[in-house]
């Protein structure tokens, strides 16, 4: 039996100093975790991570960039997961619904209440961004 695909888009977003930006969800473990969300059918993974982005904070992406796309599962599901990177002037706003909490951290100040590979996997990110 073929397991269901799902597209997905999480968000490197960088500020001048070089932080990346992390959210909490109302929902779930209340990690910290990068912006994100699904791809609407047809849409560019650059194009969806600015949209989510700009829902989940009220940021703008610039110089934006697709770096890798990593396969997860999910509910029985196999989740595409297109990891979009860029840079981002402005000053993080929730509407306290979806997101509760979106703030910069440095990268070796990241919070405790994050997925274990997460801090990893952030300083790949940041380095494929570099480059």
């Amino acid at each position: 039996m073929r397991r269901p695909r799902l597209d997905g888009v999480r968000v490197l977003a960088l500020d001048a100093r070089g932080q990346v930006l992390l959210v909490r969800h109302s929902y779930g473990s209340g990690k910290w975790m990068p912006p994100g969300g699904g791809l609407n059918r047809g849409e560019e993974a650059v194009t969806a991570a600015r949209r989510e982005l700009l829902e989940e904070t009220g940021c703008t992406l610039a110089d934006a960039r697709l770096l890798m796309v990593a396969t997860e599962d999910l509910v029985g599901a196999s989740n595409h997961v297109h990891i979009v990177a860029g840079r981002t002037q402005d000053s993080p706003h929730v509407d306290g619904r979806e997101i509760v909490e979106a703030r910069f951290f440095a990268l070796d100040a990241l919070p405790s209440r994050m997925a274990a590979r997460l801090p990893g996997e952030l300083q790949l990110w940041v380095s494929e961004y570099a480059r």
